[in-house]
């Protein structure tokens, strides 16, 4: 019996069983905040060496076919067009005609020959490590400079099913990063700005908030007691009015002094129970203050202010970075760090000499810090929207219970 209960623990898992745990296994660790981190790069990465590889390979492979043909084919039309013009109108029958139609041509040949020049920019420094990693970021990230592009029917086929991808792949990071960073933010906001980490000021700032709501809710009994007395007193004296035409002085005077005590007792009983729950609250700051200390940070919401000056910090620092980088005005880079985080990406201002070198091997320090700063900063973005909709959230919540509790006070009158 031992030996069989022996064999059933040592037998093993099927082989493909065990394949499928591993499976599973990685696949939770890459869909996990580190693995999506590391998901992102390596994509990137490996997007930067197949576009590079796919450009520079079409480029050099149509040189080396189509490098004289091109040049020739261009001069050679020109002039065969000019030539035929002039021999149709060797007469200059129609001068004005004759010359819109050579003008028409010369504006094309100087299109072909601007075209041409913008497709002889070398592609070994555009398409260099630093220049194709920018550009599969800029892919998944939906900034889209429009500086670099593939010019290969490869390249551009490529693209579409990199972004099909990458896109998803961007946003889940955004959502899981952000969430991240905005629950580390609210638990470094509740430990410094709340006093968190100093208890004795955390303590007496609750306590001073708690005595101004002590002291609101007196004010507010006095006022509903003060309501209460003058609506029954009017209604009392009204009653006595019209009972005095069938009563005498004395009657009057003893039915009044016999309705004050019960006035006066109901008024004693009121502010009595106005009293005993004032001190009730009191009793329980205490208590109250304690457990808010001991709090889970998921209870806070942090300023939209606070928020706005974060993003604006974070512009400004990526603004002085790329003015050192770019030799950039402080409102150019300030303009160039927000279009490229809102991920508007227009391109009239994009990280050129400074970021993309020439060695098509070489990686710089300058690019490293621009790719890193592009990822945290939309990752920084998405917190702060995040913070910014609880804080709103709550807001609306708050209103929603201040309306409620107006709605039933007017009941209740």
């Amino acid at each position: 019996m031992s030996s069989r209960r022996s064999s059933v623990r040592r037998r093993e898992k099927p082989p493909f069983q065990r394949f499928k745990d591993h499976c599973r296994k990685f696949t939770a660790f890459m869909f996990s905040n580190v693995g999506i981190i590391l998901l992102v790069i390596f994509y990137t990465i490996g997007g930067a060496f197949i576009f590079q590889a796919i450009e520079i390979f079409e480029y050099e492979r149509q040189m080396a076919v189509h490098k004289d043909v091109v040049q020739l084919d261009y001069t050679k039309d020109i002039l065969d067009r000019l030539w035929i013009e002039t021999a149709t109108n060797i007469s200059f029958y129609d001068r004005h005609k004759y010359k819109e139609r050579i003008n028409e041509i010369l504006i094309e040949f100087q299109k072909a020959v601007v075209n041409q020049e913008k497709e002889a920019i070398d592609p070994h420094k555009q398409w260099s490590f630093s220049g194709a990693f920018l550009y599969s970021l800029t892919v998944i990230t939906t900034i889209g400079y429009g500086n670099i592009s593939p010019r290969s029917d490869w390249g551009k086929l490529v693209t579409i099913l990199y972004a099909i991808i990458g896109m998803p792949l961007f946003l889940l990071y955004l959502s899981n990063i952000g969430d991240v960073l905005a629950k580390s933010f609210k638990w470094i906001y509740s430990k410094v700005c709340l006093c968190r980490i100093c208890p004795g000021v955390a303590r007496r700032r609750l306590m001073r908030e708690r005595r101004k709501l002590r002291a609101e809710l007196m004010t507010r009994a006095l006022a509903e007691m003060e309501e209460s007395r003058h609506s029954k007193y009017t209604s009392s004296s009204s009653t006595s009015d019209s009972a005095s035409s069938y009563y005498s002085d004395e009657s009057e005077s003893s039915s009044s002094s016999s309705r004050s005590p019960r006035y006066n007792d109901g008024s004693q009983v009121m502010s009595r129970s106005r009293l005993e729950a004032l001190n009730i609250l009191e009793e329980e700051d205490l208590t109250d203050i304690d457990k808010e200390m001991r709090g889970s940070t998921d209870e806070i919401t942090v300023p939209i202010t606070v928020c706005v000056l974060i993003m604006i910090s974070y512009i400004l620092w990526g603004a002085i970075l790329f003015a050192r980088w770019e030799q950039w005005k402080i409102l150019d880079g300030s303009y160039f760090c927000f279009i490229s985080l809102s991920s508007i990406g227009f391109g009239d201002l994009v990280p050129g000499e400074g970021l993309i070198t020439e060695d098509k091997d070489t990686v710089g320090v300058s690019f490293i810090m621009c790719a890193v700063y592009l990822l945290l900063g939309m990752a920084l973005i998405a917190m702060c929207f995040n913070l910014m909709q609880e804080q709103v959230i709550h807001n609306l919540r708050a209103c929603k219970r201040a309306f409620k509790a107006c709605f039933r006070c007017r009941g209740r009158g």
